[in-house]
């Protein structure tokens, strides 16, 4: 089964801010983040490697590690769970 994006939830204000003012916002639009509504965002695969271009310093920073994927918005970190449609 082949995966169709990565989804997390990160409350939203933090979900329009990463869709629509985010440094990957202004990206064509298979490499941003997609606001679902309800404080849910999407990534698809396109946009989950720009976003991980960026620095620990940026919203929408991607961190991986034993506790997993995650997306930040200031100091806060949400995972990311494969989407797999």
């Amino acid at each position: 089964m082949a995966i169709r994006g990565y989804l997390a939830e990160v409350g939203e204000a933090n979900a329009a801010y990463l869709a629509t003012t985010s440094r990957t916002a202004l990206l064509a639009s298979e490499y941003r983040p997609m606001d679902l509504g309800d404080g849910r965002v999407s990534l698809s695969p396109r946009a989950l490697s720009a976003s991980r271009e960026l620095g620990e310093d940026e919203d929408g920073y991607i961190s991986e590690d034993a506790e997993g994927l995650r997306i930040w918005v200031g100091d806060d970190a949400f995972e990311l769970v494969v989407d797999y449609g």
